[in-house]
């Protein structure tokens, strides 16, 4: 009887507890209800660096190209991005932290503080470290790709030494063959002395030139207009005879049955090529031969120029497109080279959406490939099967 007196009683007062919970929870809401809408307390400061974005503004952060992190005096990292999370547990990531470490150590005295690093790769690439202080101590740190920027800078700089002592070098002849004009009483001297004046003045203004050209290429698109290209070879057949001048190097064209006409700029066209062409005929000696040869195909339209002259070492086949580079200088100088000639030729395939490629045997000739991408190609009513007709220039 006790023990069924127990257990009613213990019934009766979960029921009740129940019954009383319902109806505050009821009467907190009514009363919620009938009240003015009240102002939030401000949020406390979070305690954590990952708490400090809100859903949105962390998403944002995610999205962006650069590192970003929060970090503390001592260096620990207390929040990273998308960005700057692809580094973390990997080598160079280690090489990050401690440089994050340095420049955020270096944030102490309360100023922005940045460096520049230099990961040896490969590819050799350059990161930016910047780090701005926040007032509780901490920093905000950014990690910049800035390999294309340094690159460039270092091109900048190569390009003015280069051209510095590419100028220096005939206008410094060009004074001391003045100087020696002044007193020269022997007119066969004098004659020796002018004429050598008159070849350093248009090296001088050939590298000019060639300068110019380049800064023009790099600078500007290049039109849309229907090229022939058969014009283009007939341009550069005649530059290559010019620059024969009688030494007996033959130049000859070999052309498709059928006219190729693709979209592109004429005169970039015509320079790259009679580059090629003119560096073929300079590099060659007498009865040699320069060959170009245009064909095409479903995938590019190809311009190909092929000598027979000295051939460019192994070592050099890498670097013979950068400005101002010569395989011989020596030779080039007999040549009256700039070393800015198949610099413009690599800048107009690229522009032209294409490509050069070079092939060579030392002692035995070079090949040289001007490639363009299919989609220059301006239809025609054939299919432009190359013939085995050889025009001589």
């Amino acid at each position: 009887m006790f023990l069924t007196a127990v257990i009613a009683l213990a019934v009766g007062l979960s029921i009740g507890g129940a019954v009383g919970i319902v109806w505050t929870q009821r009467s907190r809401a009514a009363t919620t209800a009938t009240r003015p809408t009240e102002v939030a307390p401000a949020p406390t400061r979070p305690s954590s660096a990952t708490d400090a974005f809100d859903g949105g503004l962390a998403e944002a952060v995610d999205h962006l190209e650069i590192g970003v992190l929060i970090a503390r005096v001592d260096g620990t990292v207390e929040y990273r991005n998308s960005a700057a999370a692809e580094f973390a547990g990997t080598h160079v990531g280690v090489i990050i932290d401690d440089h994050v470490a340095s420049t955020v150590d270096a944030t102490g005295g309360g100023a922005r503080a940045n460096r520049l690093v230099e990961l040896q790769g490969p590819p050799k690439t350059w990161l930016e470290i910047a780090a701005d202080p926040m007032p509780d101590g901490r920093a905000v740190v950014t990690i910049r790709d800035v390999t294309e920027r340094a690159r460039t800078d270092a091109m900048r700089t190569d390009f003015v030494t280069n051209i510095s002592h590419e100028l220096k070098t005939p206008v410094g002849a060009v004074a001391v063959l003045a100087e020696a004009l002044i007193d020269e009483p022997d007119p066969d001297v004098m004659q020796r002395l002018a004429d050598h004046l008159v070849e350093e003045s248009h090296r001088a203004a050939r590298t000019i030139d060639d300068l110019l050209k380049l800064s023009q290429i790099e600078s500007t698109r290049p039109v849309g207009d229907v090229v022939d290209l058969a014009a283009v070879v007939h341009a550069a057949v005649a530059r290559g005879r010019v620059v024969d001048g009688g030494r007996g190097v033959l130049v000859q064209s070999i052309e498709p049955a059928d006219p190729v006409r693709v979209l592109g700029d004429e005169r970039q066209l015509v320079s790259a090529l009679g580059n090629l062409v003119e560096n073929g005929v300079k590099y060659s000696n007498a009865g040699d031969v320069v060959q170009i040869r245009t064909s095409v195909d479903e995938r590019s339209v190809e311009v190909t120029v092929a000598d027979q002259g000295v051939g460019i070492p192994a070592r050099d086949l890498d670097r013979v497109f950068e400005r101002f580079y010569r395989v011989d200088k020596a030779r080039s100088r007999d040549t009256g080279g700039t070393g800015l000639g198949l610099s413009i030729v690599r800048h107009v395939a690229t522009n032209h959406g294409g490509d050069v490629l070079v092939s060579s045997q030392e002692g035995e000739g070079s090949t040289f490939v001007l490639r363009l991408p299919a989609s220059c190609l301006v239809p025609g009513p054939s299919d432009q099967q190359p013939s085995n007709g050889v025009s001589p220039a």
